[in-house]
């Protein structure tokens, strides 16, 4: 794919932020924004001057962390996967609006300990320009803990993102968007382990039946389902399906939102 000249500029001025850095760990998840930027990492510095972390956590299905792992593999990145704690954490579990800085807090901290004990001298992570448009409290977590968003120094947005991710053939150029399972659930109420299998179980469920880009928002009895406006139709088609499944993991109500998926949307409780 042909990438347009504004776009090489950006990837060669994000090279030039790198390069300097000489050996960095990348706080991978396998999604879009963080495989681009372990690849260019890897492109830049080599794989020897590379490592991804990877996070195990309830809150992550484990289909993406297995992902995660394989796409660390075929670059050729040495990985290490850990947990960070922030299931044992009040402040998180208690599910504040802030509850991403407490747990990017966790995941930090621990990247840095790994960090140090393999010699690494940055840490990176993948946020991109259109993030900071967005309510993002991890991001105070970042600038305390000294992390890099070297795709923000760079200007580029999640449709350039996926641009470049195509010109380099990576798989996760069309992957949907994907953020914790915590998100699923109103602020305020409480996160535990079980609730959010329920809700990972819920929506392999719903992908298993053909649903690609979706979320199950927790609302105690109810599912409220978001999906991209592409895919209202095939929930309304598949209805009988997708209300038995979820019936099976304890939803009394299913219900389809008709505003479609959209991020911000568990700001108040029903």
């Amino acid at each position: 794919m042909e990438i347009n000249k504004d776009l090489k500029g950006k990837l060669e001025n994000l090279k030039k932020l790198i390069m300097p850095l000489e050996r960095v760990i990348v706080a991978y998840s396998g999604g879009v924004d963080s495989t681009f930027l372990l690849k260019v990492c890897t492109d830049t510095l080599g794989s020897k001057n590379i490592m991804a972390f990877i996070r195990t956590s309830p809150t992550y299905p484990e289909s993406e962390i297995h992902e995660a792992k394989n796409l660390a593999g075929i670059m050729g990145v040495p990985y290490v996967v850990a947990g960070a704690g922030e299931m044992e954490d009040p402040n998180f579990l208690s599910n504040p609006k802030d509850r991403c800085y407490y747990c990017k807090t966790h995941l930090f901290e621990v990247v840095w300990k790994c960090a140090g004990k393999e010699g690494f001298n940055h840490v990176l992570e993948g946020s991109n320009l259109d993030d900071l448009d967005d309510f993002r409290p991890g991001r105070k977590a970042c600038e305390e803990l000294n992390v890099k968003s070297p795709l923000i120094e760079a200007g580029l947005t999640k449709k350039e993102i996926r641009m470049l991710s195509k010109a380099l053939l990576l798989p996760t150029h069309d992957k949907p968007s994907f953020a914790c399972l915590s998100t699923r659930i109103p602020y305020g109420t409480p996160i535990t382990t079980e609730l959010l299998k329920r809700i990972e179980l819920s929506e392999n469920a719903l992908h298993r039946i053909g649903i690609k880009d979706l979320r199950v928002r927790y609302h105690n009895d109810i599912a409220r389902i978001e999906v991209n406006n592409k895919e209202l139709s095939k929930v309304i088609k598949l209805r009988k399906q997708v209300v038995e499944e979820l019936k099976k993991y304890g939803f009394i109500y299913v219900a389809l939102d008709l505003e479609g998926y959209r991020t911000g949307s568990m700001n108040q409780p029903m």
